[in-house]
């Protein structure tokens, strides 16, 4: 089965094909365009989980195995394929990214039933997919970089989805333009490896890489590519267009935060672990940029009122969390809160469609309010999500995020710093989720009257993905059980083969276990130690989490809504700045929006008008002004035409006789 590894994408891509092409030709039914797209996922699901069983039965000595399709460019000492890798990491993310991509098409059928460019959406869903699968299963970076691009133009393409609006367009155009920036780095990356290993595949990348190059240039590697990552997942300074991209439909923004796009620098990373982890300097930008990224987005949380806004920042806060996991080292601790933040995320989104569907189409929690009784499905669900995401203890954030808080403060390449800023905005974030939860679902609904007739839940077509996804988000952190809560963290195990054994190993791989005295005495106090310490760090995280959440019940169901206006009043100046963002869009605009307009203006006014345009007017001029001068000899007289032959008959024979 593994050599039918190219079905994965080939699905999504038939998709694609079937519907931009056909059913708009003969212009289909919704029916038929949905059960097109969505059975493309359904066996792109079904082809990944059959490589994942066929590639467990195989010995870790015979991975990562490779399909080439065909060769793709052959020039010179360039040879590049059309080939797909199967490997432990590959394999996770196809089925995270075909799995949570298949709940998240069905959901769209229900939710963009009466959008009248119904096809246009599943055609760009698609592809979508087939390039993000195409991203994480190529085989060499050429290829992972036509995926990388790829999801960047269908982001474009579904975020400004309905382009009839100014601020949709706006915000695809911004998608767009800032990914740009970050691919360009992403692109001097590859330029670099090339030059130095002459090729750009991953075995022989990464296989030659300890004995050809150094640290200066891992670092100087591992540095461009990383810009690439912040752009594609949204980290500082390359951030500023993923809040934007809520102006495309909400299935769009649960695709993009969950399983497409915005993990691939998290991927990538992982991908080229081998490269990284020569660079300690670039681990260090990674983990701080990542600590940062998550403390920052997680203050812009506070006071957002757009629910879809507030779990953007989320998703940028929860993306800095990976960010700071692969920076420490901890490349399966990051996948795996990738794949519980697949879940959960995923969720809160399709939730938030869910309450938009119930208050056509309301953004804004302060016209919200005491939907826990009216859309039950949705609020139970919504829970669910919300306590994974908060940490709360047993659901599935919990497990991937105190594994990368520990791995933060214990790691060779971590330090104190980053796991406080990490527990700080473990706290935050269960505060504005809270806060959210709150203010949608709890006290007196404050919706328009008319509004408030029609509340109602959603069809099954749109609950039964909340349902499984509510599933996931509770026991998907199952497969990654710490050893200190007396698991064998299998997931952490099953990527050690592509990620290797990680920071701390020997904690790792000791089968810590406080009941068992035995073990202690025999291995001595250090793994007990050790034990104890992440028992110590995983009970201060919850208890930030518990304070977070209390902090949101006191003022947002005991004293709402007195307490936020004292807040508020209270602290205005820093309520304004978090309300507009920190002004960073501002800023942005005036350094580099503007100074590029500024800029393209003079360059038109002083050196293409005055310059190129003047030049070419005068070359025009001159040849008008010799026109001019000739044509007074063109009279059109054929007297005057035998004169001037006998005068040039003249000179000449003057000339040769004389």
């Amino acid at each position: 089965m593994l050599d039918y590894v190219w079905l994965i994408p080939f699905f999504p891509m038939l998709g694609f094909l079937i519907n931009g092409l056909y059913s708009r030709w003969i212009h289909a039914s919704k029916k038929f365009v949905s059960w097109v797209a969505c059975s493309a996922l359904g066996l792109s699901f079904l082809s990944s989980a059959l490589v994942f069983i066929s590639m467990l039965k195989i010995s870790p000595e015979h991975l990562p195995y490779q399909v080439n399709i065909f060769d793709w460019i052959v020039a010179g000492n360039l040879k590049t394929v059309v080939g797909y890798q199967v490997d432990a990491l590959s394999m996770v993310m196809a089925l995270v990214v075909s799995g949570v991509s298949f709940v998240i098409h069905i959901y769209s059928v229900g939710y963009m039933h009466e959008d009248p460019d119904f096809t246009r959406y599943f055609t760009y869903l698609n592809l979508f997919v087939f390039m993000m699968l195409t991203l994480v299963l190529a085989n060499n970076f050429l290829l992972m970089f036509v995926g990388w691009e790829g999801v960047g133009l269908c982001s474009y393409l579904l975020i400004g989805f309905w382009f009839e609006k100014d601020s949709a367009s706006n915000a695809g155009k911004k998608a767009f333009v800032v990914n740009r920036i970050g691919d360009f780095g992403f692109l001097l990356g590859m330029f670099l490896i090339f030059v130095h290993f002459g090729t750009f595949d991953f075995t022989e990348v990464f296989s030659k890489a300890p004995h050809t190059i150094n640290t200066a240039l891992a670092t100087a590697i591992t540095i461009l590519l990383f810009i690439g990552a912040t752009g594609k997942s949204a980290q500082l300074p390359l951030y500023v267009w993923l809040p934007d991209a809520m102006e495309g439909p909400t299935p769009v923004s649960s695709l993009i935060h969950a399983a497409t796009m915005v993990t691939a620098g998290v991927y990538m990373i992982a991908r080229c672990n081998v490269l990284f982890s020569m660079a300690p300097i670039t681990m260090g930008i990674v983990a701080t940029v990542g600590a940062l990224t998550a403390i920052y987005a997680a203050s812009m949380g506070f006071f957002q009122f757009d629910i879809k806004r507030v779990l953007a920042y989320s998703t940028i806060s929860q993306l800095g969390y990976m960010f700071l996991a692969v920076g420490v080292g901890a490349y399966s601790a990051g996948i795996f809160h990738l794949m519980t933040h697949a879940f959960f995320k995923g969720l809160l989104f399709l939730g938030a469609g869910s309450i938009m569907h119930a208050l056509s189409g309301e953004l804004d929690m302060r016209k919200m309010g005491g939907l826990r009784k009216k859309v039950p499905i949705t609020f139970y669900t919504f829970f669910a999500a919300t306590l994974a995401i908060s940490g709360c203890p047993f659901f599935s954030g919990f497990f991937s995020k105190d594994e990368i808080l520990w791995q933060a403060f214990s790691s060779p390449h971590g330090h104190f710093l980053l796991w406080l800023i990490g527990v700080v905005a473990a706290g935050m974030t269960a505060f504005y989720m809270f806060r959210l939860v709150f203010n949608v679902f709890f006290g007196e609904c404050r919706a328009e009257e008319e509004v408030k007739k029609h509340i109602h839940e959603s069809p099954p077509i749109m609950t039964i993905p909340l349902i499984i996804l509510a599933i996931l988000s509770v026991i998907g952190g199952y497969v990654g059980v710490p050893h200190a809560l007396g698991g064998s963290n299998r997931f952490h195990k099953f990527l050690e083969p592509v990620v290797g054994p990680g920071p701390g190993s020997a904690v790792e791989h000791a089968k810590i276990n406080l009941n068992s005295m035995a073990y202690a005495a025999e291995h001595g106090t250090h793994a007990a130690h050790s034990a104890s310490l992440e028992y110590i760090l995983m009970l201060i995280s919850i208890i930030c989490a518990a304070i977070g959440v209390w902090i949101a019940y006191y003022y947002y169901i005991k004293h709402y809504p007195e307490k936020p206006k004292e807040m508020v009043e209270k602290f205005k100046g820093m309520y304004t700045t978090i309300q507009n963002k920190y002004y960073v869009d501002e800023i942005y605009g005036y350094l580099f929006v503007n100074g590029t307009k500024n800029l393209a203006k003079s360059l038109w006014i002083e050196f293409d008008v005055k310059v190129i345009d003047r030049t070419a007017n005068l070359i025009a001029e001159f040849f008008r002004w010799s026109g001019s001068v000739i044509r007074v000899i063109q009279t059109g007289l054929l007297q005057d035409y035998a004169l001037a032959i006998l005068i040039g008959g003249v000179a000449v024979l003057y000339y040769f006789l004389k």
